[in-house]
């Protein structure tokens, strides 16, 4: 990638980076289109290259013998893949594909590692990048646990929100109801629990936010958390607007 080029990157990480840093990474980045559930990572193989998105969403999710899945992290241009290998690994226990279809830039994991090596400061980085990853993680684990449906569904409306240009995106209800790991019919009712609120508007796949602070305040707490964590832990803001509303109900913190 020649310099001018690298004056035009979108991901979050990669703009916060210091020109020296991001001189180091250049040459071995390469810009790839990412296609609607194209695999990036498959659990328990090596990974061979880290893509740091630029427009798009990915999603890391965990599955169980028998097929099932639940998305258990989301990240679009505020991230990137392979947090295993900047930890230490050379594999992640789960599975991580393309969401919503845009653009990254790729690296092989040699290079990066490479890169790491001779960069304290980018190190460092990546390794808050991928605390933050595994804050919002637990954070999922808390509304997959302790809220209604409808409310999970609010709070991963306003991830997405928060990692797209604009306020509508496109999804359908086989998808979404993977993502949530529950069934289709149960996705159909909490789309529409939302619509009746006014909060979004659903139509033929596509969801447009019509009121992200009710959006905000139905998370009971959970949405808020990670996303402020994200923005202490690389300096980045995340999120198009205030994350917590001064009213909202008191965040809610694991044990």
């Amino acid at each position: 990638m020649t310099n001018q080029n690298m004056s035009m990157f979108k991901n979050h990480l990669l703009c916060a980076l210091a020109p020296e840093d991001r001189r180091l990474l250049a040459p071995s980045l390469e810009r790839m289109q990412l296609n609607l559930r194209q695999s990036l990572e498959k659990a328990h193989q090596p990974i061979n290259f880290v893509y740091f998105f630029e427009t798009g969403l990915g999603s890391v999710v965990a599955s169980k013998e028998g097929g099932s899945t639940v998305e258990v992290g989301l990240f679009g241009r505020d991230g990137m893949t392979g947090t295993s290998l900047v930890q230490g690994d050379t594999e992640s226990p789960f599975d991580c594909f393309v969401q919503m279809g845009g653009s990254a830039l790729r690296i092989s994991a040699g290079n990066l590692q490479d890169a790491m090596s001779q960069s304290a400061a980018l190190t460092e980085l990546l390794m808050h990048y991928a605390r933050t990853l595994g804050i919002q993680t637990t954070y999922t684990a808390l509304a997959n646990g302790q809220i209604k449906l409808e409310e999970r569904l609010a709070r991963w409306i306003l991830m997405v929100h928060d990692r797209v240009n604009g306020d509508s995106f496109y999804v359908t209800h086989e998808f979404l109801a993977m993502m949530l790991g529950v069934r289709r019919p149960g996705v159909t009712v909490a789309l529409q629990i939302l619509e009746a609120k006014h909060f979004i508007k659903s139509q033929r796949g596509a969801v447009l936010v019509q009121d992200r602070t009710g959006l905000m305040h139905l998370c009971q707490g959970t949405y808020g958390p990670a996303e402020i964590e994200y923005e202490r832990l690389t300096g980045i803001p995340l999120g198009k607007s205030k994350l917590v509303p001064d009213d909202a109900a008191p965040l809610i913190r694991p044990a």
